[in-house]
């Protein structure tokens, strides 16, 4: 019986403008989105009908019943035989990272490869029922992100970038950064106009003059998020530090993959109760898909 994997790459807003929410209760928001070459893993086979168990580092308080973002969307297809999928959760919940999104991404295009007769359009429709970042995880590649976040423009311009992941392993939930954030001073939804030069030391300045417009919300509800990002913009040889979505994890760019090595290995000695990986945003991540 064939039994077939998938990489689900943790999702990285390299900068995200939000803008007022909408009549509808949307906030239509811009970001340049990558993905990292690290994430959660799912293995699927046919079977009678459709299951999900959870297991990994991070699969406490997950499971594989109810509106699981895994078992939503491949129900969507509403096609074919069942599927067995085993999710291997590795990264941390409630992170700003897209896992859950990310982990339905994966099982669609498993199910894809599995379930005859499942095309683009049945795939594409699945996804949209995830959420905003159903689509963008679908195909994981560096995109603009607008509108809703379902209005992508593939950006095969943005190098690959060394970086490294923190989360002070607590969570920083989506829906309450939002409300705080309509609480405050709340801006617009700007695209700003692409860098003109496309090396790594480029792109990583050119992206400092951006921002990530839910982490002041973010920092007032969850302040271990500060400490975190203290700690990334004190690394040596750190070109950028920010949180990514709606936290809480932190992220910080490198032009020297040997710095970022470093500073990996460095927080991880200071700081075992956090969670610390070295990666790379932006890669080919194809072969892992």
């Amino acid at each position: 019986m064939t039994t077939l994997t998938a990489l689900a790459p943790a999702k990285v807003n390299l900068f995200l403008h939000v803008g007022p929410v909408d009549a509808e209760g949307y906030h239509p928001l811009a970001s340049l989105v990558a993905f990292a070459d690290v994430g959660d893993r799912l293995t699927a086979r046919v079977a009678a009908g459709l299951s999900l168990t959870v297991g990994g580092p991070f699969s406490t308080g997950l499971d594989g019943e109810g509106d699981n973002l895994v078992l939503r969307a491949v129900r969507a297809l509403k096609a074919g035989p069942g599927l067995a999928l085993k999710l291997d959760k590795t990264l941390p919940i409630a992170a700003g990272l897209g896992g859950g999104s990310s982990d339905a991404g994966a099982a669609l295009r498993l199910a894809a490869r599995l379930i005859d007769g499942v095309g683009e359009a049945d795939l594409r429709a699945a996804a949209l029922t995830v959420g905003a970042d159903g689509p963008m995880c679908l195909n994981p590649m560096s995109a603009w992100a607008e509108g809703r976040g379902e209005r992508l423009t593939p950006e095969p311009r943005l190098p690959p970038l060394h970086a490294i992941l923190v989360n002070p392993r607590v969570p920083s939930s989506t829906g309450a950064v939002y409300r705080a954030y309509d609480a405050g001073p709340v801006v617009r939804a700007d695209r700003p106009e692409p860098p003109t030069d496309w090396s790594p030391r480029a792109v990583i300045d050119w992206l400092g003059r951006q921002r990530n417009d839910l982490e002041r919300p973010a920092l007032e509800l969850q302040p271990a998020i500060g400490p975190a990002m203290q700690a990334v913009a004190r690394s040596s040889g750190v070109g950028l530090t920010r949180m990514s979505g709606s936290g809480a994890t932190v992220f910080g760019l490198f032009v020297d993959p040997a710095a970022a090595d470093d500073a990996a290995s460095r927080l991880s000695a200071d700081h075992g109760d956090w969670w610390v990986v070295r990666t790379v945003l932006g890669g080919d991540l194809t072969a892992e898909l």
